[in-house]
């Protein structure tokens, strides 16, 4: 669970992009060699859910992930910073990219573009449990 509107927004604005430790909230598959797919589920359970499930409507929603952005996404398991992806990302693709600055500009897009979609959310962001 997060923080707060207020809180978040305050740690987000006050701690580096890189230094931030994403967590991954949704499943994935893989769909061919290097590739997956985030699975978001269609329907929360709710009466409405039920009805549509019943009939037959398919349950997932299959994000389709290009090469990179799979490898970045199986790099995210909630103890690595960002700066740490980037790093193994620019080890395993040098000829992809160009310098590091390069790598770590496209993984905080896709870093954010996963945050404001609620893919990821970020170990900082979430609530101390007692």
């Amino acid at each position: 669970m997060e923080v707060s509107f207020l809180k978040r927004r305050s740690i987000l604005k006050h701690t580096s992009a890189l230094d931030l430790v994403p967590i991954r909230l949704l499943n994935h598959e893989e769909r061919e060699e290097g590739k997956l797919n985030i699975l978001l589920p269609r329907f929360r359970r709710s009466w409405l859910a039920n009805f549509l499930a019943s009939l037959n409507k398919e349950q997932l929603i299959r994000i389709k992930l290009d090469e990179f952005g799979s490898s970045a996404w199986l790099l995210i398991d909630g103890t690595k910073p960002v700066q740490t992806i980037c790093d193994e990302l620019e080890q395993k693709y040098p000829e992809k990219l160009d310098p590091l600055s390069e790598t770590a500009e496209r993984v905080n897009t896709f870093m954010s573009v996963l945050y404001q979609q609620r893919f990821i959310s970020f170990q900082q962001l979430q609530k101390e449990t007692p």
